[in-house]
């Protein structure tokens, strides 16, 4: 199961990444494993929120955390739709066969 991470730990990592980037003059995935060691989480990781932090700000291409919430909640609307639709379907195919049935008065 995936770990979740407070926003504050995140802010703390980013920091603490753009720190040694400064004083260490290191490549961002070096700030990332020195980091990542440090703090008992992946340089990977680290890097996927540092680019999300650059996405956010508007910095680089590509959604923003804003756009992903968006489209996890349309999805899961989607998904409920569907499923709603599905249940529709089956009621209306019972009933219309109810109506097709001949009554016996």
């Amino acid at each position: 199961m995936a770990k979740t991470y407070t926003p504050q730990f995140k802010e703390r990592a980013l920091r603490m990444m753009d720190d040694h980037r400064r004083t260490e003059e290191t490549s961002e995935w070096g700030a990332a494993t020195d980091v990542g060691h440090k703090l008992g989480v992946s340089p990977h990781t680290l890097r996927g929120w540092s680019k999300q932090a650059r996405r956010d700000a508007g910095l680089e291409e590509g959604p923003t955390s804003a756009d992903l919430e968006e489209l996890k909640r349309l999805r899961r609307e989607v998904k409920e739709l569907k499923r709603a639709n599905e249940i529709l379907k089956t009621a209306s195919a019972f009933f219309a066969a109810e109506l097709d049935r001949p009554t016996t008065k």
